[in-house]
């Protein structure tokens, strides 16, 4: 096996695959990647036994040939490299190592074998369909940050995506981690009707999202009821499903809460922040004043001192007194598109609905605190 790769085109592939490999293993083939050298490409995998990700990039290729190299010892020294470096690689028969040679440079890695490289399949997927990358990007951004963390109810750990039905079908992403749910809607692409319902592990979304960042063109996505399949450009993503059931979102999104709070977002998130500096580190519990057009964020910490700051707002409503944590509540108002934000209150114990002015398609819900 011998090839040669530009230093810019090695990293980048090295970039994607590599961080799906943890770094520690307790079965060592895990600890590495697969190279698949053909005749001008060379293909990249990586598995953690849960996602896979092939990488295939264009390479001047004298010898074919298969081997496994320490994936992150192996990025750092591409990464280390200087740009515009032609870098080559090539087995060395006589001890089983892998050569890269760079300029003036020179390593030489330990392989394992690579039949036992893991390969993770895909049969069964039922659906395809394509998204723009940047539609797809906007689905995750706009809910990941809910998705739990909590391992005991790994149901809620992972994005839930699926179909809608009706006239006005389109398919949804939803995230929750119980104490904020966030909603974003995608028009129905073909061949997506029908899906099931399925949970997106957080892992293979922050995956996915690497992937597409800054990609201009359509995403293929299989699925089936146990596995997702992400094509995008070169690289493909294969990865396991959480199985488990996603609660029933819908219950918990406030149907009729009359009291509307508008707002111009980047100078409340602002004052949020500000005043949430002398919080209590565990709660970051913010109280909100809400009186006739004027709003009040006041909090107060024995230990760290108080904090008190007044926002003219659009409000008619009933005067309340309602408490979030400025943390989720940070996270919500990062994610508004439009100038405005839009609060929809019930009382100071219900949940509140927050609309995005610049996109109709997404909501989300914060639960109160008690302040």
């Amino acid at each position: 096996m011998k090839f040669t790769i530009e230093r810019a085109n090695l990293l980048k592939a090295l970039n994607h695959v590599t961080s799906v490999v943890e770094r520690r293993n307790t079965i060592p083939i895990l600890s590495n990647i697969l190279l698949s050298v053909t005749a001008d490409a060379v293909s990249f995998a990586a598995t953690d036994l849960d996602i896979e990700i092939v990488e295939t990039v264009s390479a001047d290729v004298r010898t074919e040939g298969v081997a496994t190299l320490p994936a992150h010892t192996f990025y750092e020294i591409v990464r280390k490299l200087p740009d515009g470096a032609e870098v080559t690689l090539e087995a060395n028969t006589e001890d089983g190592q892998i050569i890269i040679h760079a300029g003036r440079a020179r390593f030489s890695l330990p392989t394992l074998p690579e039949d036992e490289f893991p390969a993770l399949s895909a049969d069964g997927l039922t659906h395809s369909f394509e998204m723009d990358a940047s539609e797809l990007a906007r689905l995750i951004d706009k809910t990941r940050f809910a998705v739990s963390s909590e391992e005991t109810r790994y149901y809620l750990n992972g994005v839930h995506l699926h179909a809608t039905e009706g006239d006005d079908a389109v398919i949804r992403a939803v995230a929750t981690d119980g104490h904020q749910l966030a909603l974003c809607e995608s028009a129905m692409p073909e061949g997506a009707a029908g899906m099931p319902a399925i949970i997106i592990p957080r892992k293979t979304i922050g995956e996915v999202r690497k992937l597409i960042d800054d990609m201009a063109d359509a995403v293929q996505v299989q699925v089936s009821d146990a596995k997702i399949r992400f094509t995008a450009g070169s690289a493909i993503l294969t990865s396991k499903l959480i199985d488990g059931s996603f609660p029933d979102y819908q219950r918990v999104i406030p149907k009729d809460n009359e009291n509307k709070l508008e707002l111009e977002n980047r100078t409340f998130a602002a004052s949020v922040d500000r005043v949430s500096t002398v919080s209590v580190e565990k709660s970051r519990s913010v109280k909100m004043v809400l009186e006739a057009d004027m709003l009040t964020l006041r909090v107060s910490n024995p230990e760290s001192g108080q904090g008190t700051e007044e926002i003219p707002v659009s409000y008619g409503g009933e005067p309340m007194e309602i408490g979030f944590n400025a943390k989720y509540l940070l996270n919500v108002l990062s994610q508004i598109d439009g100038q405005d934000v839009i609060f929809r209150l019930s009382n100071a114990n219900s949940p509140i609905l927050i609309e995005d002015s610049g996109d109709e398609h997404a909501l989300y819900v914060l639960m109160p605190l008690r302040v």
